[in-house]
């Protein structure tokens, strides 16, 4: 391990790699996940001999690419059911043809409630369940470039991950970028998700296959014969280099760190992403600033403005980002993002 100096307040980096972690039980994968899809990322950033904004841009987005995930379960689970189970399979319509994806979506969508129930959803999907999917997309790339920008993070992270859902062949949202309109850091990550799935549960081969399927479409056409040329080289040794303390570092910039009020700041705003799970939980993290309970342990433990109750308080719900939501187990209600002009925008 790498020597770093001893200096007070938490890496902004840990902070980040515990919301990964949160990010992997949301998308129904196993943990390490997102490490891993950094780790792969990073070393096609050194293949192209990515720069240093970029090299940062593209190690964050690979750890916060997910992180909203979880932000509409309640509509997800309208829709599709079981949210968790869905985004875990999702992966798989890389392989799928036409009719295969058709296939899976109708199972999906008449997989729970009655019956008349699912002939309403399946005969809406095409028109609301579509703009609905699209939305989510949006408010994913939008909140997280906001979170980002929250947490003091560059410029260049708050545009990456507001990309992070473009595809090279335009297609892609928020803003249908095209080509080398989307920057270099979301055209890395783009890659890395589908391709730690895929080598994972069907080998280094399968997730080439993937890869040259959707060369030109998703997946940056240079990137993507980079990557097949050097697959057995980016994913060898995964699981060592994939590590929490191999993850941490591998961080590119100089370690950013909090304390005090900005570590308050950051807690408090990863408190609001893990309250969006469900429309019930909004503001239960941040009232527990105001709580009978907060002001006993305070008067118990007069520390700091931040005590560590305070500190757990704002991360215990964060494992609930990944429990499933079910349709009937959360009133659905849309969440609209600000305008993402604003999202890089600190608060």
């Amino acid at each position: 391990m790498a020597d770093r100096p001893e200096v007070g307040g938490v890496r902004i980096a840990e902070l980040v790699a515990t919301l990964s972690y949160a990010a992997d039980l949301g998308l129904g994968q196993p943990m390490e996940h997102c490490m891993r899809q950094t780790v792969i990322t990073m070393r096609v950033a050194d293949l192209v001999a990515a720069g240093d904004h970029d090299r940062e841009a593209t190690y964050y987005l690979g750890l916060l690419m997910n992180v909203y995930c979880h932000a509409d379960a309640a509509e997800q689970a309208r829709w599709f059911g079981d949210d968790i189970s869905l985004k875990g399979d999702l992966f798989e319509l890389l392989g799928m043809g036409t009719a295969q994806t058709i296939s899976f979506l109708l199972r999906r969508i008449g997989s729970h409630g009655g019956g008349v129930e699912r002939a309403r959803r399946i005969a809406t999907f095409r028109l609301a369940g579509q703009r609905q999917v699209v939305s989510f997309l949006e408010t994913h790339s939008t909140l997280g470039a906001q979170f980002a920008g929250r947490i003091g993070l560059g410029d260049a992270v708050c545009l990456a991950i507001g990309q992070a859902y473009e595809q090279w062949d335009g297609k892609g949202h928020p803003r249908h970028l095209r080509g080398e309109e989307i920057c270099l850091p979301a055209r890395l990550v783009q890659l890395a998700g589908p391709v730690e799935v895929f080598s994972r549960r069907q080998g280094v081969e399968a997730a080439r296959r993937i890869v040259r399927k959707h060369r030109g479409t998703l997946f940056d056409p240079a990137v993507a014969d980079l990557f097949s040329e050097h697959a057995w080289q980016l994913l060898g040794g995964l699981d060592e280099a994939a590590t929490w303390d191999a993850v941490l570092d591998a961080e590119p910039s100089l370690a950013r760190r909090v304390e005090g009020p900005d570590l308050d700041d950051v807690l408090q705003a990863m408190a609001d992403l893990v309250d969006l799970k469900s429309p019930y939980l909004a503001g239960h993290s941040r009232g527990w600033r105001t709580s009978p309970a907060r002001r006993r342990a305070c008067r118990a433990s007069p520390v700091t403005r931040w005590s560590r109750c305070d500190a757990l308080a704002f991360s215990t719900t964060l494992a609930g980002s990944g429990c499933p939501t079910r349709s009937g187990t959360g009133r659905a209600r849309s969440r609209r993002p600000r305008s993402s002009a604003s999202a890089c925008t600190r608060t």
